[in-house]
């Protein structure tokens, strides 16, 4: 049983989540709500000195990706991504891997 409703999660990305357009591979554009992460990470490339880069994730229902697969696109906060990775956590939410335009 689940503990939360998908209502539930609307109102949690309702009042921390921002506005996106997801377009699936050859599907029309639709409005979604989600959380967007794009934080700078420190990676270490084998050298001397590590580097930062920024690793863009979306966090959203997933029963609002219909026909989610790799290379669908986002925009979010007027930057344009494209959808890497979909890892779905079981209990309706979804963390998209981005990879920006």
């Amino acid at each position: 049983m689940a503990v939360e409703t998908q209502d539930d999660r609307s109102y949690l990305l309702a009042d921390f989540g921002v506005s996106a357009t997801y377009t699936p591979v050859g599907g029309s554009a639709t409005t979604i709500t989600g959380i967007i992460d794009n934080a700078y990470e420190e990676v270490d490339s084998g050298g001397s000195v590590a580097f930062a880069m920024t690793r863009p994730r979306f966090t959203c229902r997933t029963a609002d990706l219909a026909g989610i697969s790799e290379g669908a696109t986002m925009v979010v906060d007027g930057a344009s991504y494209v959808i890497r990775v979909h890892m779905p956590d079981g209990t309706g939410i979804s963390e998209l891997m981005l990879e920006a335009q």
